[in-house]
C-alpha cells in the first residue's frame, strides 16, 4: 500500500485531563461505597450484632446505625421483639381466619409413650422470644434446632411421668406448664439467649388404631362423672331442706318452751298477788274473783231457760255482758 493512500486519523494527545476525570470518578465511586457500606438501618422489632472481623464488638438497637466500611464490620439482625414459635407434630400451610395444615403425618414427632405404657399423639406449639442475640448467635450452634432437640425431649420426659387418661383430659395445663419451666431451665443452662413464653397443646389424640376404644371410655367416663354429678345435685336438694326443717322444728320447740315457762311465771305471779289481797280482805277478794269469773262465762252462755224439777217454774236467763257483770260488782242494779 502506497504511504499517500493513508488516510488522516486525528488522535488526541490531552491525556493528562482524561487521567484527571477518572481519578475523580474513582474517589466519587469509593466514597459512595463507603457510605452504603456504613450506614445501616435496624427494623423497630430487631436488634443489630456487629462483627469486626468475625469477632462480637457490640449490639445496636432499631434506627439508623453505623459501621466500619469496605466489609470491614458485618451486621446481623436479629428479631428481639418479635414472637417466634416452633410447631411439633404439625405443620401450618397458610395462617389466617381459616387457617391451613399439612395433611402430613410427623409421627415420629407426635407418638409418644405414657406413664401406664400407652401411646398418644401430642402435638403443640412452643412460642418464644430472643432475650440475647450475643449469645443466640455465637453461644449455642444452630440454636433453633437445638430449641426443637430440647421442646422434644423434655415433652417425652414430661408426658412419660403421666398416665394416657391424664394426657388426653385434665393434666394438659399441668403438662403445658411443666414443659415450659424444664424447657426454660435447660435454655439458660445451654445459653441459648432464648426465653420461652408459653406451650401450648394443640391437640392431643390416641393413635388411629385405637381411637374407637379410647373415645368408647371418655363415654362411659363422662356418663359417670353426670350420674355423680345428678347424685350430688339430689342429695344437695334434699338434705339441706331437711337440715333446714329439723331446724325449724327444734326452734319451735324452744319458743313453745320458752312460751309456756313464761306464762306460768306469770300466772304464778298472779296467783300470788292474788293471795295477798286475799288475805287482806277475804270476802271482798271472793265475791270480786266469783263476779269476774261470772262475767268471762255468762257471755259465752247465751239464751237458757231454767225449769224446775216438775217444769212448772220457768225462769229465762239472758245472756249477761261483761259490763252488767262490773255494775253488779259495783252495787248497781240487780
Amino acid at each position: 500500500m502506497a504511504k499517500d493512500n493513508i488516510p488522516n486519523m486525528n488522535i488526541p494527545t490531552d491525556l493528562g485531563g482524561l487521567k484527571k476525570h477518572i481519578g475523580s470518578i474513582t474517589i466519587v465511586i469509593i466514597i459512595l461505597i463507603m457510605i452504603f457500606t456504613s450506614v445501616f438501618t435496624v427494623g423497630t422489632e430487631e436488634a443489630g450484632v456487629i462483627l469486626r472481623f468475625g469477632k462480637y464488638k457490640r449490639t445496636v438497637s432499631s434506627g439508623m446505625n453505623f459501621k466500619l466500611p469496605f466489609g470491614i464490620e458485618e451486621v446481623y439482625k436479629i428479631p428481639v421483639e418479635r414472637q417466634l414459635k416452633e410447631e411439633f407434630g404439625f405443620r401450618t400451610v397458610q395462617a389466617g381466619v381459616r387457617t391451613r395444615y399439612s395433611t402430613e403425618k410427623y409421627e415420629d414427632e407426635s407418638l409418644m409413650l405414657t406413664g401406664d405404657l400407652n401411646l398418644g399423639e401430642v402435638e403443640w406449639v412452643v412460642q418464644y422470644r430472643i432475650s440475647d442475640p450475643y449469645k443466640y448467635l455465637f453461644k449455642v450452634r444452630n440454636p433453633q434446632n437445638t430449641l426443637r432437640d430440647i421442646s422434644e425431649s423434655v415433652m417425652r420426659q414430661v408426658v412419660g411421668n403421666r398416665t394416657v387418661n391424664e394426657v388426653l383430659t385434665v393434666g394438659r395445663q399441668d403438662i403445658a406448664s411443666k414443659v415450659e419451666e424444664n424447657m426454660q431451665k435447660l435454655c439458660n443452662e445451654y445459653e441459648t439467649g432464648i426465653k420461652i413464653e408459653q406451650i401450648v397443646l394443640q391437640d392431643v389424640n390416641p393413635p388411629d388404631p385405637v381411637k374407637p376404644s379410647f373415645n368408647a371410655v371418655n363415654e362411659a367416663q363422662q356418663e359417670k362423672e353426670r350420674l355423680i354429678n345428678d347424685a350430688l345435685a339430689g342429695y344437695n336438694k334434699v338434705v339441706p331442706k331437711a337440715k333446714g326443717q329439723a331446724k325449724e322444728t327444734i326452734q319451735q320447740a324452744q319458743g313453745y318452751a320458752i312460751d309456756r315457762v313464761n306464762r306460768a311465771e306469770g300466772e304464778a305471779t298472779r296467783f300470788n298477788d292474788l293471795y295477798t289481797e286475799y288475805i287482806k280482805a277475804p270476802e271482798v277478794t271472793k265475791k270480786r274473783i266469783f263476779l269476774e269469773t261470772m262475767g268471762q262465762i255468762l257471755p259465752k252462755v247465751g239464751n237458757k231457760i231454767i225449769t224446775d224439777q216438775n217444769g212448772a217454774n220457768i225462769l229465762p236467763l239472758f245472756e249477761m255482758t261483761t259490763g252488767s257483770v262490773k255494775k253488779l260488782n259495783m252495787g248497781g242494779d240487780k
